[in-house]
């Protein structure tokens, strides 16, 4: 059985899941949800929990996301140049395309880019809203459609819908893990299948 030498020349030199391009997708993505399992313990009574919300819960979660917003200029300067690690990671493995990792990068780079759009509209928007002078009481959110008409959301309704952009933004970035584990799945099996057919043909050869 003859096999072509560049294909075996750019199976050896392709690393895929183990690249140091993967490292780059990775870190950022633990590092992110990382951040949200911090927002998780203020998200949880809006979502998740069916009690009534503790006295003064809504100050206190909008007392927190303020300071979040107005912290130094260096934290939200650090944020994006850790989403632009990611792209480079994404770019880095797509710029020599192959065919294991077309589907389970491309879907990465999707996901992460869903991600990146939930972050750049609800997040920063809500953020900005809860900065704003008087808070989210003094600026309400309103939303104009030609079938809806304007929607005035609440205190409330605004800090629940932040909460769930942030579950939003964790399951579209438990996506991109799961993907990338699956790639490394996948490179795996096809290792193990390469190695026993290669075992097989040793064993015909000594046969013959």
């Amino acid at each position: 059985m003859k096999t072509d030498p560049d294909k075996t020349l750019k199976s050896k030199s392709y690393r895929g899941s183990a690249s140091f391009a993967t490292f780059l997708i990775i870190g950022p993505t633990c590092f992110f949800l990382g951040i949200l399992f911090a927002s998780f313990p203020y998200d949880f009574p809006l979502l998740w929990s069916k009690a009534p919300l503790p006295t003064n819960y809504l100050d206190t979660l909008e007392t927190h996301l303020r300071f979040m917003h107005q912290s130094p200029p260096l934290i939200g300067r650090l944020l994006n140049i850790i989403i632009s690690i990611g792209f480079l990671g994404f770019f880095s493995k797509l710029f020599r395309p192959h065919e294991a990792n077309v589907l389970f990068d491309g879907g990465s780079l999707i996901l992460y880019v869903i991600g990146a759009g939930v972050y750049a509209t609800n997040i920063v928007k809500g953020l900005r809203a809860v900065s704003a002078p008087g808070g989210l009481e003094a600026a309400a959110a309103r939303h104009e459609g030609p079938f809806s008409g304007d929607v005035e959301l609440s205190r409330e309704d605004s800090l629940r819908v932040l909460s769930a952009s942030h579950t939003i933004l964790a399951l579209v970035l438990l996506g991109v893990l799961v993907l990338q584990a699956g790639q490394w799945y996948a490179e795996k099996a096809a290792r193990e299948e390469d190695e026993e057919l290669e075992a097989r043909d040793l064993k015909r050869k000594k046969k013959n």
